[in-house]
């Protein structure tokens, strides 16, 4: 492990808090001044998008198709 990484949480003790803290030392999110929510960055941004576009071509791939679900 990096030695910059080393002062995170242990992803085996916390997983969301050495989740949140790992998002926020690689600059791709900060936190916002309303509470449980985070402010994206461009660069987390970039990245949201790419695994959007990804995970879309995958499901095309098998044939799955978008529905319209009513809630009831």
């Amino acid at each position: 492990m990096a030695k910059e990484l080393d002062f995170l949480t242990k992803r085996s003790e916390d997983y969301s808090k050495w989740y949140n803290e790992l998002v926020v030392k690689a600059d791709l999110a900060e936190q916002s001044d309303v509470r449980g929510c985070m402010v994206i960055k461009p660069y987390g941004y970039a990245i949201w998008e790419k695994m959007q576009r990804t995970l879309d071509d995958m499901f095309k791939e098998t044939g799955v198709q978008k529905t319209k679900r009513m809630m009831v």
